[in-house]
């Protein structure tokens, strides 16, 4: 297959991987950022190519075989393929990626979220080999991804905390000691280990054994280590984080918080922003307590630190994530903040250009993940081509996509499609708006999770605000997600008629065949 001419397409060892760049730094952590690899893929990589244009930044795309024409490389101004489609044989990379850098001249590498965004070892090798990581130090991620070590840093950082165990737990015996002395039920967790992974929740202490061995063959297998620790688990909990920003000028402060209850299996599928349950009162303590935690572990550039908050509005840290969130753009909806502006003028070598009294809270934002999996059969992932991908527009909306219309969901990585956020000035109006877009999208050739998330904006415990992280095993079946959009069926059928009778009807009149490719797609919520 012919490469476009602006794709490079490097093989793993074209480039001899250097100790050192080819070009002089003179004080790197201040020295202007002029281009910048990003180490990622999908709606990430266009997101943060799209800031570097507006900041004369310039960019640099990776690939492996399979993303050949994605849109984060045909919006780089240069492309390298750096692997076959496993992403532990190019994206998770770190000696590849380093190699483009050095062969581009690129002054800092972007990791964007997952793959090696929170890998210290490869944040290392990045400050060895003088590129800028645009991410905080690699101690402050080492310190802050081993849940233990965490845990206790915050101890001593006077951050609240889930009572639980000092450490991990060396044995069955002393697991039931720690789970005595904090009362069932417990929760057993991954000490490397996040995204629900490793984790069991145990009632009576007659599972605690079972738990534990469950937990650790997870964890070995998912992280490589097996550690597992052992926390007070809260009923009904809130998952609410801080959005914090810390400079090398000692300057930190926090961008108020994001409410991420509404999970499956662990995984977050709504965010908003700002909560809807905390008072300003707990929102300042706890804007104090993320960035107390930033400090503590020496951090730099943007993060999120993870609280559980229970019926009482007490909150505990739960995890920090050392690096952007997903959800980020519904902080920038309630702010006015480009966070990945932001992160590269903090990896600058800038100070924050403003203090805590200077942010205030704008509106209401909501975020919708836009997946290829299926609701309606326990959510399994549903890759495939999108034969038809019109995205919804209009005040107050924004779709941060990673695949076009013709392009494909690949089943080597994640299913995200798109992510889907919408803004008002009040949450009633944010939901309504959210809403009118998800009825607006248009997907078909897979199945997609935008059904779901309009099934949960119509739900009662959803609108009120009196939902915990279980709303899905309470709340959600295929059988009421189908009920609800009953009506809406109806209509959908009718508006494809129509539209496809239109589409045949230009089709004969160009002399087409009447099933050209777009002909008589269907919206997705109701694929």
């Amino acid at each position: 297959m012919p490469v476009e001419p602006h794709v490079h397409t490097p093989g793993p060892t074209d480039i001899p991987f250097p100790e050192r760049p080819t070009h002089p730094f003179q004080d790197m952590e201040t020295r202007p950022i002029r281009k910048i690899v990003v180490a990622n893929r999908g709606e990430i990589a266009v997101r943060v190519i799209r800031t570097c244009r507006e900041l004369g930044i310039g960019t640099v795309a990776v690939f492996s075989d399979v993303d050949r024409t994605a849109p984060h490389v045909l919006q780089a101004d240069e492309a390298y393929r750096i692997g076959p489609a496993a992403s532990g044989e190019s994206y998770l990379r770190g000696d590849r990626i380093l190699e483009v850098a050095a062969r581009t001249r690129a002054d800092a590498i972007h990791p964007g979220y997952g793959f090696l965004s929170e890998n210290a070892a490869f944040a290392e090798a990045c400050e060895n080999a003088e590129v800028r990581f645009i991410g905080p130090p690699a101690d402050a991620i080492r310190t802050m991804g081993d849940k233990t070590a965490a845990r206790a840093l915050m101890r001593r950082a006077g951050v609240p905390l889930v009572p639980g165990s000092d450490g991990a737990v060396e044995s069955a015996d002393q697991a039931a000691r720690a789970a005595e002395a904090v009362g069932y039920p417990v929760l057993v967790k991954a000490a490397a280990g996040g995204g629900g992974k490793g984790m069991r929740v145990v009632r009576e202490a007659a599972g605690l054994d079972r738990a534990l061995d469950a937990a650790r063959r997870e964890a070995l297998s998912a992280f490589g280590d097996d550690r597992v620790f052992l926390e007070k688990y809260i009923e009904q909990p809130r998952h609410v984080e801080i959005q914090v920003l810390a400079d090398r000028h000692g300057n930190g402060l926090h961008l108020f918080e994001r409410d991420c209850s509404m999970q499956r299996r662990h995984q977050k599928v709504i965010e908003e922003a700002p909560s809807c349950i905390l008072t300003p009162e707990v929102r300042e303590r706890m804007g104090a307590a993320a960035v107390e935690a930033a400090r503590a572990c020496g951090y730099v550039n943007a993060g999120t630190v993870e609280f559980l908050v229970d019926s009482r509005l007490e909150f505990y840290f739960m995890e920090m994530n050392t690096r952007l969130q997903v959800e980020h753009p519904v902080t920038e909806w309630v702010t006015g903040l480009d966070l990945v502006a932001e992160q590269i003028r903090i990896a600058s070598g800038e100070p924050l250009g403003y203090r805590q009294e200077d942010l205030a809270l704008h509106g209401h934002a909501i975020e919708a993940r836009v997946y290829a999996e299926d609701p309606a059969n326990g959510f399994l992932p549903d890759p495939g081509r999108l034969v038809r991908h019109r995205i919804p527009s209009g005040l107050g909306v924004r779709v941060d996509a990673g695949v076009e219309e013709g392009g494909q969901v690949h089943i080597h990585y994640d299913p995200m499609i798109s992510k889907l956020t919408a803004w008002g000035r009040t949450r009633d109006e944010a939901i309504r708006r959210l809403e009118r877009a998800i009825d607006e999208y248009e997907i078909s050739g897979v199945a997609t999770t935008l059904p779901f998330c309009r099934f949960v904006l119509g739900h009662e415990a959803f609108r009120t605000g009196q939902f915990s992280t279980h709303f899905v095993e309470e709340h959600f079946t295929p059988e009421a997600m189908a009920r609800d959009g009953e009506d809406q069926d109806v209509l959908a059928a009718a508006a494809v008629l129509i539209d496809a009778h239109a589409r045949t009807r230009a089709a004969e009149s160009r002399h087409l065949p009447a099933d050209a490719p777009g002909f008589g797609a269907w919206r997705t919520r109701r694929s």
